[in-house]
């Protein structure tokens, strides 16, 4: 024990050697701060912190093209843009493509990829990455003779970006909204339709998107003018009032019942409505929806100003009559398999979950509106029901100067006094003004259809007599 104690230095060695230390201490700092210069220093002092620091915290950001599934994620179609103008020659695999309607190439990163990015000296690293969706009731697929099959959709991408946690205002409040208005710049001008599709019933409430370039306008649908300039008027009106639907209390929104024979132009409408507004169209087929909750999930995930098409919605027994179909319901359940409500297309349509956007326009289209149940066609649902007719002698007018550029001519007339007694769509007469660029042979084509169509309905006029008297 004494020889332990005996290797324990004095206090006085303690404070010898303290007062050596501070000595050289002294002497140190003073030379360094006279001798260094104060650049050199920071840079020693950088290098040194960073030294121990070399795994600093990253922050990460996820961009999906759905916002939580409740819309269109604006974010993703700018991240989408703005990377195209910032692929280098660093970036040696990348997709590449040419749209038809397009004048230059096309380029994005592959999934993998990565770019770098630089803002107020902070590193950015964007990457493409798979998401799979979740498991859910409208991934659901219906097995014959057994349970249901739960599925997994389709995985989609997205876009990750990666830096430095402690720049993560900046990035959040500043570098986000420059990617924003990069993008607004770089379609400032240059916006081109889209229309939304979803065909498959497993792709959850997915859309997949083409460039929407249909020719129609106002000045080339074949109708009568007076309901051609009542629709632009309520469409006009419809757009300019949005303070009005928001002091009395109505979501912004307007829907159109387009109703008529097959070949009347319902579809060229809604493309010329799509084009006057320029607005998207999201086009929706019932039949591709599962449940009531994926019905809620598709439609919040269109966009502001935008038309949402259900075509030929009389062949959905969902939205028929219930009084004229509940008693063979009953006897026949298989017959009408639920999928989703009409309760929650009417909620979606004109209840809470319609307050959800802004500018949204609802088309629906059929051939027999008899058929419809009366609860989707009160106003606040449908508020304008548009008769598609048969052809009159004005849209013919406008036919044939689209087709043979012709203001007039000699068969007119009669043409005219044909298209009275005639029940004749536009889509039938087109395809008889196709088939000769010579005016007169084309107008001759047209009369030798209508007396051959005025003959068929005089056969089936005189058929059914005989069948009332007999």
């Amino acid at each position: 024990m004494e020889e332990y104690l005996k290797l324990i230095p004095s206090n006085a060695s303690l404070l010898s050697a303290y007062s050596s230390i501070s000595t050289s201490w002294v002497l140190f700092k003073t030379a360094y701060n006279q001798v260094i210069p104060r650049q050199l220093q920071e840079y020693a002092v950088s290098k040194f912190r960073s030294y121990f620091r070399r795994n600093p915290s990253y922050a990460t950001f996820i961009i999906e093209d759905l916002w939580c599934g409740l819309g269109r994620n604006q974010l993703y179609d700018a991240a989408r843009a703005y990377l195209s103008t910032k692929i280098g020659p660093d970036n040696r695999k990348i997709k590449i493509g040419k749209l038809e309607q397009h004048k230059n190439l096309s380029s994005a990163i592959v999934e993998g990829g990565k770019i770098v990015d630089l803002f107020r000296d902070i590193t950015i690293t964007w990457s493409v990455i798979q998401e799979e969706q979740a498991t859910t009731t409208a991934n659901t697929r219906i097995s014959k003779d057994g349970p249901p099959v739960m599925t997994h959709a389709p995985s989609r991408s997205a876009y990750q970006i990666t830096f430095d946690n402690k720049y993560r205002g900046t990035v959040e409040n500043y570098y986000l909204n420059h990617v924003l208005d990069t993008y607004k710049d770089l379609m400032q001008g240059e916006k081109v339709l889209k229309l939304y599709t979803r065909l498959d019933k497993y792709e959850g409430e997915r859309w997949k998107c083409v460039d929407f370039r249909h020719p129609a306008t106002f000045d080339t649908i074949a109708m009568d003018l007076e309901l051609k300039k009542a629709i632009k008027d309520d469409l006009d009106r419809f757009l300019a009032r949005k303070d009005f639907y928001k002091r009395v209390g109505k979501a912004w929104k307007r829907g159109y019942l387009l109703y008529g024979p097959p070949g009347t132009g319902k579809s060229s409408l809604i493309a010329a409505m799509a084009n006057y507004l320029n607005f998207d169209i999201y086009d929706l087929e019932l039949s591709s929806i599962c449940s009531d909750v994926q019905l809620r999930k598709v439609l919040l995930s269109t966009t502001n100003r935008s038309i949402l098409v259900v075509e030929d919605i009389d062949c959905n027994s969902e939205v028929q009559d219930r009084s004229k179909i509940i008693k063979e319901e009953q006897l026949n359940p298989k017959k009408y398999p639920k999928a989703f409500t009409l309760s929650t297309l009417l909620n979606c349509i004109d209840g809470l979950w319609s307050s959800s956007g802004e500018a949204r326009i609802i088309v629906f289209t059929t051939n027999h509106k008899e058929v419809l149940d009366p609860a989707l066609l009160r106003p606040g649902r449908m508020d304008m029901h548009i008769h598609m007719s048969y052809c009159t002698a004005q849209g013919f007018r406008v036919l044939a100067f689209n087709y043979l550029g012709i203001d007039d001519h000699k068969l007119y007339q009669e043409i005219d006094g044909l298209l009275e007694r005639t029940k004749a769509t536009p889509a039938s007469l087109a395809e008889e003004l196709m088939k000769s660029d010579d005016v007169d042979v084309a107008l001759g084509e047209v009369v030798n259809f209508l007396k051959r169509k005025r003959g068929e309905e005089d056969e089936i006029e005189e058929d059914t007599k005989r069948q009332r008297t007999a």
